[in-house]
């Protein structure tokens, strides 16, 4: 299948939801992102609608328009019912005008076909073509029954849907004509791959081609005067709109409205156990029907308000449109082959259950967050190389609790974490010993004040600056103790490391006082060379005035004789 969901890898953060809302798990989880496995999926909009991140995007298609547009052949947009919960306040007269303004021939309601369709159902069911009929206006429930429930489709109705119906019809007016139909749903630019439609853009890209071209449309719920009355089939894109829209006389039929996926999946299962017979189904995909399809719901504030602005629109007749041959609105809802993936053996599952920490039937805590319902289909995607075993969030967070613990419980460092309530959150063995804890229990919840001084905490928490290696003695422990502490304030904690330099404080104090004794003795050594030095310089001080004496003496004595 050509893609027409895509994913912006910048913004998938691994949150899963999209598997979770896939109603088929047509994803594939690789390189930290979960990718659409196109064949299997049935564009029923779901993971854009669920995508917390805007990771899911819909194939852009308004270039594909513009060149239609840009082409000498006329052009004209057939608009699907569900317009007035996308475009508020704006009638179908004031949205026409804001077409042919951006190029287009004219434009045309949807709805206008729809009463070929549902007058075709009415024939089958007067001749009771078949004894399930399930409508086939909603193409992502053609897609889950053709590729899903093979062996039911051919229940579908073998009728096309209105926006098929509208295009054909269409171009038999104007055998020139190229058709583009403005939907709220991405699935319909897959259904007219194949189809007189040559194009599809939803609301939205609609709503941004005015933008581009500086088209306001004018606020407006006014309709033209032909089909005030005879407008039935407006209430086509409503919760049970088909089969409101349709006369039933044949009471042979039960008549049964299913909206949501999930759903349409749970009855279509019912009817492939042969549970149900004599029934026409109004199936949708979405919750809501088309005036909530995946479109509208990303922009909608009150479907209260939508559904009555579809519902008011709608007249009590039909529009008054020529018969079609059924021959001409027929389909056949073939089955759609996808690749079968492998099934693992039962001690393949057991296998991949045990590496993912599920060891005992309790262990499966089917808690859903991986995206599958249940532990055992997650072991089966593994298997299919769909998913894999880190997506698990229980097992992930045992895996890093424990190996948090191993790390706390292993280092000869004592770890004390608290809150900014200064409660103590976490303690380990090491803090334990150091601080004279004996359990746990004793100390977790309850005050820092209870085991250690929390002003070193407070002065953090209001500082902000990181408290770092401070040593401290804590004489009701006996113990000297080095304290670096940090706070993290998106967590709301604070983590102190703790250090027992006792016995390095106590060799530093005796260090110390070696070190003053050495320096006393040295002091006392110093004193007394200094007092020999003097003696000695004093002894030579005398000796040497003698010698001075003497000399001179002699000196004059020579002189003398010389004389």
């Amino acid at each position: 299948m050509k893609e027409f969901l895509k994913l912006n890898k910048a913004y998938c953060k691994n949150c899963y939801k999209c598997i979770r809302h896939c109603p088929v798990k047509s994803m594939r989880f690789s390189g930290d992102q979960a990718h659409i496995l196109s064949d299997e999926c049935v564009l029923c909009g779901q993971c854009y609608v669920s995508c917390p991140q805007n990771a899911r995007e819909i194939v852009d298609t308004t270039e594909i328009v513009k060149t239609i547009l840009y082409d000498d052949a006329p052009v004209i947009a057939s608009v699907a019912p569900a317009f007035p919960s996308f475009f508020e306040g704006v009638g179908f007269e004031s949205l026409r005008k804001g077409l042919i303004a951006l190029g287009f021939k004219d434009a045309e309601e949807t709805a206008v076909a729809a009463t070929n369709v549902k007058k075709e159902y009415e024939r089958m069911i007067a001749e009771k073509e078949q004894s399930v009929i399930i409508t086939s206006c909603c193409h992502s429930v053609n897609l889950l029954v053709r590729k899903y429930f093979p062996q039911i489709a051919y229940m579908l109705a073998p009728v096309y849907s209105p926006m098929i119906a509208h295009s054909i019809i269409l171009k038999e007016r104007y055998p020139d004509a190229k058709t583009v139909f403005i939907s709220p749903c991405v699935s319909k630019k897959e259904e007219a791959e194949e189809s007189a439609v040559d194009a599809v853009i939803t609301f939205d890209e609609l709503a941004k081609m005015f933008e581009a071209a500086n088209i306001e449309l004018e606020p407006s719920s006014d309709y033209p005067p032909d089909y005030k009355e005879e407008s039935k089939t407006r209430l086509f894109p409503t919760v049970g709109g088909i089969i409101r829209s349709m006369n039933m006389p044949n009471k042979d039929y039960l008549k049964i409205t299913i909206d949501g996926i999930d759903n349409c999946v749970a009855t279509l299962e019912d009817i492939a156990n042969g549970t149900m017979k004599n029934c026409f189904i109004e199936m949708s995909a979405c919750l809501g029907s088309c005036i909530r399809g995946p479109l509208v719901r990303k922009k909608q504030k009150s479907f209260i308000h939508h559904f009555h602005e579809v519902i008011s629109s709608a007249g009590k007749k039909d529009f008054n449109v020529p018969s079609v041959p059924s021959e001409v609105l027929r389909r056949e809802q073939e089955y759609i082959p996808i690749d079968v993936m492998p099934t693992p053996s039962e001690a393949e599952i057991i296998e991949i259950l045990r590496k993912t920490g599920k060891i005992k039937p309790e262990d499966e805590l089917n808690c859903e967050s991986c995206g599958y319902n249940t532990c055992r289909e997650k072991a089966i995607a593994i298997y299919q190389g769909k998913a894999n075993g880190d997506m698990c969030l229980p097992y992930l967070m045992g895996k890093g609790e424990r190996f948090t613990s191993n790390i706390l419980q292993q280092t000869s460092n004592g770890i004390l974490v608290v809150n900014e309530n200064m409660e103590v959150q976490e303690i380990n063995y090491a803090a334990m010993r150091m601080l004279r804890v004996t359990s746990k229990a004793d100390v977790l919840g309850g005050q820092l004040v209870r085991i250690l001084d929390p002003l070193p905490f407070l002065s953090v928490l209001r500082n902000g600056s990181p408290f770092e290696n401070q040593r401290t003695y804590y004489a009701d422990i006996q113990k000297y103790l080095s304290l670096s502490i940090v706070h993290d304030k998106a967590s709301s904690i604070l983590t102190a490391v703790i250090r027992d330099v006792t016995s390095e404080e106590e060799e530093r104090v005796k260090r110390q006082d070696i070190n003053r004794r050495t320096v006393e003795t040295a002091d006392k050594v110093v004193d007394k060379q200094m007092r020999i030095v003097q003696e000695i310089a004093s002894l030579l001080g005398e000796t040497a005035a003698e010698t001075k004496i003497a000399l001179t003496k002699l000196k004059e004595s020579i002189e003398y004789e010389k004389d």
